[in-house]
């Protein structure tokens, strides 16, 4: 967030109700009104003040709210965790624990601890990060795999969309191997017409598969979640 009175300070209108940002020499304008949009998004300050640590976590929550996703007991693998919103707000609900971690999160950025979860710092796209995870489920089976994992963007809206998809689907190949029978699999997708391999896969391992986007996800957002339920068995070797 910018600070101070300088060029590429955030300012108030004459109302007091938004924040306007100039554009600071040497700053792309796309940068800039990603973070007039930040400064106004009244879910960025919601997570500030409730004491969050990303909007993303009102999407979690969202979902949890309208689908039931966490019960007390279950066990809840994380992909693509930091900065942690997602683990922090099935942290409660699932009743983990230091003695009895019940959460396994990864991501390639450093994260700060959350209690009773396991926080592995490694790109999911290792060849040793599967197992890795597994390792720390301690050899029980995951009730819950979600993924708001996203490759960086590089503007180009067909690209942006393939390897975002290429990660789903790694996750959700993840999940068939890792879930127990019932299991749920939650993952961010962005809508682009190349998800016909991923639905068929998950058709064939879930009783149901829908899509749903929380208001928590901007509406000029092309990203909706994919939600599987009811997983049949695990996949044969």
């Amino acid at each position: 967030m910018a600070k101070g009175t300088g060029q590429g300070a955030g300012r108030k209108s004459a109302t007091g109700l938004k924040v306007h940002v100039k554009t600071a020499k040497g700053r792309k304008i796309g940068s800039t009104i990603w973070l007039q949009r930040q400064l106004n998004d009244p879910y960025v300050a919601k997570a500030r003040t409730e004491g969050l640590r990303s909007r993303a976590a009102y999407k979690i929550k969202e979902l949890d709210e309208r689908y039931h996703l966490f019960k007390k007991g279950m066990r809840v693998v994380d992909l693509g965790a930091a900065p942690g919103g997602w683990s922090l707000v099935a942290a409660p609900i699932v009743g983990t624990t230091a003695d009895k971690p019940l959460i396994v999160g990864i991501d390639y950025l450093e994260m700060d601890a959350i209690e009773g979860v396991i926080l592995l710092q490694k790109d999911f796209n290792d060849e040793d990060a599967p197992q890795a995870l597994i390792d720390a489920l301690g050899g029980h089976k995951a009730d819950i795999v979600m993924s708001d994992m996203a490759a960086p963007t590089t503007g180009h809206r067909a690209t942006d969309h393939i390897r975002i998809m290429q990660l789903v689907e790694l996750a959700a190949d993840f999940a068939v191997k890792v879930l127990a029978p019932g299991g749920t699999f939650v993952a961010k997708v962005f809508q682009g017409g190349t998800e016909h391999e991923l639905l068929h896969l998950l058709k064939q391992n879930f009783a149901t598969t829908i899509h749903a986007k929380p208001k928590a996800s901007r509406a000029d957002s092309a990203e909706t979640y994919l939600l599987a339920r009811g997983f049949k068995g695990n996949a044969p070797e």
